[in-house]
């Protein structure tokens, strides 16, 4: 070997501090692969919560010793797969090029937000030598650098795609109360952090002291038993929910009043039982009832039978402004009441390609026969999440919004006692979408300490108590009604004040102790 040689081998080794990869190139793609397998299996259906956890460690064992690029590679191979599987269901009608669209997207943001926890690896051993502590911080910050990067993948572009969050296959653990302890990233930080001291553990060399395993037998018992945030009870409300599998689709054919006959006809069995509220789900008319006197008339003529406001759901028009508005409809007979005293609340999130077209003309030249399917351009609600039904506030999310921890928060912030959740699953029959949205407005329910109603045009809808259990149920694609004494409670839980500060903790301490050790093993190569 010539001395050159030597010298350029030796200015390599120098130039790359950290551990080396535990897997070859090769074998890291096919583990980054399994791993997204693996989680799609965790979230429903099938929902195999277990193996959300092998598939965090795959991911992690992928990433050990990699460079930035194979990283990238590796990041990319496993968001393909995670989210070309689990947001399939977007193919249901538009075909591939959305899903595709989606899925890569959220792939290449993966794999760019994955290279700070091969960073992690490389560096952290150049900050902290001795073996124990530098097993433990690597663990915190990897498993912080994972939650920042589902809050990049959750915010960035056009808002975010929040969906994939991997706390999300808890919701039906007990696992799930730990949110209204520290959220639902820190649930999340949690998870990752439990599977991280394993990897930290198994690449010891030397058989671990038993001590050494004190830190992942304690994360075990609190995610198994650590009770409940406590909230205060105080008393109950009687809610109807009707689903009325109307042709609420975009692609649906329908006759004029289609949705709103459904609606009425699946409300009937309610008609003169004693309730506080109905709620109609998202979609749940034909039109804007602020417009056509005769939408408004089906809705007096509901809200006369049940004797009762609703709470219902259309596409309105302020201008030449669209919304995608929830509204509390009044019952007349207690008084007549005017239009404009009618509470709103629009979605502040309206979906993008969706519900309108960011950038439409830089689109509509790439896909113009698809762009030209939406042609109502939703613009964000502004107005707060909360109606007050008589003396009870009640905190909205509608839709897609359910996966915006801000949303939610702030219905708590303006005092709800009770959580519904509008939505209109009908584009997605047939698929695991309405599962998904399900086991997330579950995790709402126990994170925030309410009891939520879950009301579908096509199910699966769902009345689900603040500890997480399903109080009542109706299956999807068929009609019907439930009339459910609905617990409130008072009081918001430590997940939903400290969870957006967990989330900025984890984000930005993780991103400062890479760069602090990425500047520290700069400047020891230096010397």
């Amino acid at each position: 070997m010539s001395p050159r040689t030597t010298a350029r081998r030796g200015r390599r080794r120098k130039s790359l501090p950290g551990p080396p990869p535990v897997l070859p190139l090769w074998g890291a793609l096919l583990a980054a692969a399994a791993a997204g397998g693996l989680l799609t299996l965790a979230f429903p259906a099938p929902s195999v919560w277990i193996a959300a956890f092998p598939a965090i460690g795959l991911v992690l064992v992928a990433l050990i010793g990699r460079r930035a690029w194979a990283a990238l590679l590796v990041g990319f191979v496993f968001g393909a797969v995670l989210f070309l599987v689990l947001v399939s269901w977007t193919a249901r009608y538009l075909g591939p090029v959305p899903w595709l669209a989606l899925g890569l997207l959220e792939a290449a943001l993966t794999a760019v937000a994955l290279v700070p926890v091969t960073l992690a690896y490389r560096w952290i051993p150049m900050l902290v030598r001795a073996g124990a502590a530098r097993g433990a911080i690597t663990a915190v910050v990897v498993a912080a650098l994972w939650i920042g990067r589902e809050l990049f993948v959750g915010t960035w572009p056009y808002g975010g795609f929040p969906w994939a969050r991997v706390a999300l296959v808890m919701s039906e653990t007990p696992a799930a109360r730990v949110t209204s302890w520290i959220g639902v990233s820190g649930l999340g930080f949690l998870m990752v952090l439990l599977v991280a001291l394993i990897v930290e553990l198994l690449r010891v060399r030397a058989r671990p002291r038993p001590i050494a395993l004190v830190p992942a037998a304690v994360l075990v018992l609190v995610l198994a038993f650590v009770p409940s945030f406590p909230t205060t009870a105080h008393g109950t409300m009687r809610i109807g929910a009707v689903q009325g599998n109307g042709p609420t689709g975009y692609f649906d054919h329908r006759e004029p009043f289609a949705v709103l006959d459904a609606q009425t006809k699946a409300s009937e069995p309610l008609f003169g039982k004693r309730m506080d509220l109905l709620v109609w789900p998202e979609g749940g008319l034909d039109g804007d009832p602020f417009q056509y006197p005769e939408l408004a008339d089906g809705l007096d003529a509901v809200a006369s039978g049940v004797r009762a406001p609703i709470l219902a759901n259309a596409a309105t028009a302020k201008g030449d402004l669209f919304y995608n508005t929830s509204f509390l409809w009044p019952d007349q007979s207690h008084g007549v009441l005017g239009r404009e005293d009618v509470q709103t609340h629009s979605k502040r999130h309206p979906v993008p390609f969706g519900e309108y077209v960011p950038d439409r003309a830089f689109f509509n030249a790439l896909a113009p026969d698809l762009i030209g399917l939406i042609g109502r351009e939703y613009t964000p609600g502004t107005d707060a999440p909360v109606v007050r039904s008589g003396a009870t506030p009640i905190g909205l999310a509608i839709c897609f919004d359910v996966i915006y921890d801000e949303v939610i928060a702030e219905g708590i912030d303006g005092g709800a006692e009770v959580l519904v959740f509008q939505t209109n699953n009908a584009d997605f029959r047939g698929t695991a979408e309405n599962r998904q949205q399900l086991a997330i407005a579950r995790m709402r329910a126990v994170e925030t300490g309410r009891a939520v109603v879950n009301i579908s045009t096509v199910g699966t809808s769902q009345v689900i108590r603040p500890d997480g259990s399903t109080q009542a149920s109706l299956d999807e694609n068929r009609p019907g009604a439930l009339l459910e004494q609905v617990e409130r409670r008072t009081g918001a839980t430590a997940g939903v004040l400290l969870g957006p500060w967990v989330e900025q903790i984890l984000l930005w301490g993780g991103l400062l102790v890479v760069a602090s050790a990425g500047l520290v093993a700069r400047v020891r190569r230096r010397g």
